[in-house]
């Protein structure tokens, strides 16, 4: 994850977060690098997701 200490036109959902990879079982699950390359999907990506924007965005 690649964060800042102001949002951006380019973070998520115009937020600090401007790159985040997530992985499970040595694949990527969701990937973000100034836009949406894979969404997370699937419950476990999601709530790793939706954790790391709470704290971080």
């Amino acid at each position: 994850m690649k964060h800042f200490d102001e949002g951006s036109e380019f973070g998520i959902n115009e937020g600090r977060i401007s790159k985040l990879e997530l992985w499970k079982d040595g694949r990527i699950v969701a990937n973000y690098d100034r836009g949406w390359d894979i969404k997370p999907t699937g419950k476990e990506a999601n709530a790793a997701y939706a954790k790391i924007l709470k704290q971080y965005n």
